[in-house]
């Protein structure tokens, strides 16, 4: 893997983590592409699974950036709320959901964790998920128009919804975001409430991942022969784009359907299966 190639998935990283599109399959479609291109088996390569990691710890950088007044507010509050034993805060109440959401999503990815690894090497399944994403895309879109008095916050019914599709999302294919802003829509938030709580739920989950896989997955042999220079690139180019890609996607989707999403990912899909089932 060079560098080119880790450039292009930082590129594809960036801007497909925080669209509703699946940044996992598009980095599953890209490298396995590239293998083909190249006539190279998709083998299990342990710096290219930890090239993932790395590349998902950019865009952390990036929301945490972008959000890092709300997220201090949010940890002034918890700190106010469990001193004076007040959680009537708003901030400390989305704390709160945050902390609920991230547990109920441990709980569901973790065992899907072994399934996850397995899909990276099998991009045809990795198609069928995604079509699944642009359809409850189209759905959810769908019912949220219909629904007159949208909500500005989340509540205990959406944020838990909201984290158990987080946790399902764990399956390269099924968007995390595309998951969670849907179901948010689901739940009768509005677009701008969906996409503002799938992000910040999204860092604990992102760090907890970064940080600990290293330590449980990975042989320190392996590790001592990583091409650290290459990996840093990566998560620099992911990190970038991934923070004008939040900019631009809140201004977006305060404003505009996410249906040109959901199409977007029933396209690729179909293409990808199609493609992946031919070649196989």
């Amino acid at each position: 893997m060079g560098y080119i190639e880790v450039i292009l998935m930082g590129i594809v990283q960036g801007l497909s983590e925080f669209l509703p599109i699946s940044s996992s399959a598009h980095l599953v479609f890209t490298s396995n592409i590239c293998k083909l291109i190249k006539g190279t088996e998709p083998v299990y390569n342990a710096q290219e699974v930890f090239l993932d990691i790395v590349l998902h710890f950019g865009t952390l950088i990036a929301v945490l950036i972008f959000y890092r007044k709300e997220i201090l507010q949010i940890i002034k509050a918890l700190f106010n709320a469990f001193k004076n034993k007040d959680f009537s805060n708003p901030d400390a109440k989305l704390g709160i959901y945050l902390i609920a959401g991230t547990a109920i999503t441990v709980l569901i990815a973790y065992p899907l964790h072994d399934v996850a690894e397995m899909l990276v090497f099998a991009p045809m399944a990795v198609g069928v998920l995604l079509t699944f994403t642009g359809f409850l895309l189209l759905f959810s879109e769908y019912i949220s128009k219909n629904i007159l008095d949208k909500k500005s916050t989340p509540d205990w019914k959406s944020s838990i919804l909201i984290a158990v599709a987080q946790g399902l999302a764990a399956l390269p294919g099924f968007s995390r975001s595309g998951l969670t802003i849907s179901t948010g829509l689901l739940c009768g938030l509005d677009r701008n409430t969906s996409a503002r709580y799938s992000f910040l739920l999204s860092i604990p989950i992102i760090l907890g991942a970064s940080m600990l896989y290293p330590f449980i997955k990975l042989d320190l042999k392996e590790v001592a022969n990583f091409d650290f220079l290459l990996l840093a690139t990566g998560a620099l180019v992911s990190g970038i784009v991934g923070y004008f890609c939040i900019k631009y996607f809140i201004k977006f989707v305060s404003k505009f359907s996410l249906k040109i999403f959901g199409i977007y990912c029933l396209i690729v899909g179909f293409a990808m299966t199609a493609l992946f089932y031919f070649v196989k």
